[in-house]
Parts: C-alpha cells; sequence; structure tokens
C-alpha cells in the first residue's frame, strides 16, 4: 500500500446534508454490512474495537476559502491505513546527506508511485543529485542507478548544505544515504556523467526513469562544451582538461530526456519528471511530445503566484526506431514549449517584483 493513501474505508453512505446521509445509509443493503443495521447495539469497545466508523467531510480543495458547511459527506467503515508514516521516517531532515535541491520525502514517494516502480525493477535517475528519488524506489524493492554533471555532488565534496557545518564529512555521498535506510544491497551506482550525451550501448535497460531536472534557479542546467563550442574571447583549455560547461537550454534538456526513455525503457516502462512552467503562459501543448511515449497523467505542483512545475508521467508504447529521435521537431508541441527557455528569466523577475512590492508596503 503506497504513501499517497491515508486511509481505505468502505463506503456505506455520502450526502450532501446530514439527512441526505442519513437517507443514503437507510439503502444500504445490510447483507453488504456484516453487522447489524444502524443504531448499533452493544457494548463499545474503544481499546481493541472489531470494527472503526468515520464520518468524512469534503470541504474542497482551497484551504484558503474554507465554506462553513461540507461540500459532502461520507460515512464508512475503516479497513486499513497507508504508508503515510514513511514520509516521516525518510523525512529530509533527519538524512545523512542532503544538498540544496534534495527532494522531499513524500514528493519522491509520489514519482515511485507514479512511475510504476516495484520489486527487481531497475531504476534510473539522469540528474541525480543527492538520490533522493533513488532511495524512495529502493524502499518499493527496485535496484537503483544514477548520474550527474556536478562531480562535487556525486562524490560528497565541498560545502555542505545544513546549516552550521561548513563542509560535508568523509561518509557523506548518496550510497551512505541508502545504507542509513537499510537499502544498500540496492545500489548499483552512481556516475558522473552528462545527460545530455548519454554514453550507453542502445538497448532497453530501465523498468523506470523517475527524475527532476535542474531549472536554472537554485542548481544551473549545464551540459558539457568542445574546444569549438567555447565562446569567444575565453582561453582555450589544454587537450587533457574536461571540456567546459555550457548553457543547456530546458526545451532541449526535456527533448533529450524523452529521446533517452524512448531508447532506454522497456515496453511499458514509465518516465516520471518534473516540468517548471509559468503559468500565464502555460497550456498543455508545452508538455514535451514523443511518438513512442504517452502520457498517463500530468499534476500541478504549484511554486508561486505565476510559476509552477508540473508531475509528468509517460509510458513507453512503442520500440524506438532512428528516424524518432527528431521527430518533436515536427510536432507543433516544439514551437510553443521553447518558450519555456525562460523560464529562470520570467521566476527571478516575479520574485524581484514580490520583493519590490513588499518593500513598498512595509514603507507605508
Amino acid at each position: 500500500m503506497r504513501t499517497t493513501i491515508k486511509s481505505i474505508f468502505e463506503l456505506w453512505g455520502h450526502g450532501k446534508s446530514p439527512e441526505e446521509l442519513y437517507s443514503s445509509l437507510r439503502n444500504y443493503p445490510v447483507e453488504k454490512m456484516a453487522l447489524e443495521f444502524l443504531p448499533f447495539e452493544g457494548k463499545v469497545n474503544l481499546k481493541k474495537p472489531q470494527h472503526i466508523f468515520s464520518i468524512l467531510e469534503d470541504y474542497g480543495l482551497d484551504p484558503n476559502c474554507i465554506p462553513e458547511n461540507p461540500h459532502n459527506i461520507y460515512f464508512g467503515r475503516w479497513i486499513a491505513d497507508g504508508q503515510r508514516e514513511l514520509i516521516e521516517s525518510y523525512s529530509v531532515k533527519k538524512r545523512h546527506f542532503i544538498g540544496n535541491t534534495s527532494m522531499d520525502a513524500g514528493l519522491s514517494f509520489i514519482m515511485a508511485n507514479h512511475g510504476k516502480v516495484k520489486e527487481n525493477d531497475i531504476v534510473f535517475d539522469p540528474f541525480v543529485g543527492t538520490g533522493g528519488l533513488l532511495i524512495a524506489s529502493a524502499h518499493f524493492g527496485a535496484y537503483v542507478y544514477g548520474t550527474d554533471i556536478d562531480y562535487n555532488t556525486v562524490h560528497g565534496l565541498g560545502k555542505a548544505s545544513r546549516k552550521n557545518q561548513k563542509w560535508r564529512g568523509p561518509d557523506e555521498n548518496i550510497r551512505a544515504n541508502l545504507r542509513q535506510y537499510g537499502l544498500e544491497k540496492y545500489y548499483l551506482d552512481v556516475l558522473v556523467s552528462d545527460a545530455s550525451k548519454p554514453s550507453w550501448r542502445k538497448g532497453t535497460y530501465f523498468d523506470a526513469i523517475i527524475t527532476d531536472p535542474p531549472y536554472g534557479i537554485r542548481e544551473s542546467t549545464r551540459r558539457t562544451g568542445s574546444q569549438k563550442e567555447i565562446p569567444k574571447g575565453i582561453e582555450k583549455c589544454p587537450e587533457s582538461h574536461v571540456p567546459v560547461s555550457l548553457s543547456y537550454h530546458l526545451s532541449d534538456m526535456f527533448f533529450d530526456l524523452l529521446n533517452f526513455a524512448a531508447e532506454t525503457l522497456v515496453l511499458g516502462g514509465r518516465l516520471v519528471y518534473w516540468l517548471p512552467v509559468y503559468t500565464p503562459e502555460y497550456t498543455e501543448e508545452m508538455v514535451p511530445w514523443h511518438p513512442c511515449l504517452k502520457l498517463i497523467s500530468n499534476c500541478e505542483q504549484k511554486l508561486s503566484g505565476r510559476t509552477s512545475r508540473r508531475l509528468i508521467t509517460m509510458e513507453k508504447v512503442k520500440g524506438f526506431e532512428n528516424r524518432d529521435q527528431y521527430s518533436h521537431l515536427l510536432s507543433d508541441h516544439f514551437l510553443p514549449y521553447q518558450g519555456h527557455n525562460s523560464f529562470r528569466e520570467k521566476y527571478f523577475s516575479g520574485v524581484t517584483k514580490r520583493i519590490a512590492k513588499e518593500e513598498k508596503s512595509s514603507q507605508e
């Protein structure tokens, strides 16, 4: 049972008012209750009850606009709870190795749910960071693997992200995180690698690709460049030097990700990733498209008044062919989506305006 489920109830009745609820309960078949009809007779045992009943009230989805009366009222018998306690036990606050963009435990488990991660799957994260998504997948018994362009993050080097800690310790790394939760046996490896230039042989390796690519806000969007791509005016590096990192447009990053998923996922395998959007300009046509991948779900998480990110889940429905690599260029989705290349500028423009508005209000 997954972390997205709080509890499961056997529904006995529902209505928009107490009167409708009562009428609904009167009409519920007695044989399905497995109990005598309401009102119950006999002694109530609160310490060791045989059955637990609940009244659930629905007040809508907007916490800032709660109506006086509920929209719907439900009555049912409790069946089981979900695994939401995992969110606390895997909390980032308690984790050995974290970074500036470590994924929240709850969201990590949601992404693993969307990826249908199960025992003995092989799950890959091409933008692995500190490995939060690997942990959630390993919890469900999947073998996990990842890559990242940042050498220091992959090897746990450099400045720490925790308050009152300047440098990372010798055992702060992704493997240690999985060891912390007893999941080290599911750890395959994590390599320093450029997601825009995967070095894999052609073939299908992964049951799921689950990732959170950088948006250019707290972590830069980078790829490796060659000597020819180094901007003019910058002194060339020696031939033995690792190529410099160049900017990596969001549209290119996501289409590279879709192509990689189309090539390396097994049929029926899933790609789950976050897509940042500037809300006033967002339309569904801006979601990247690929002929080998079918869009399964598109969910929103608000980041600010004008920005959000979409949790995109896609499933591989056909084998990859060479002609599929550039098919997105012919898609109607391509040109609209290129507008997201300026997401960073739009994001910080909104932040600047908000700060200016708050300062003006404080001075009045």
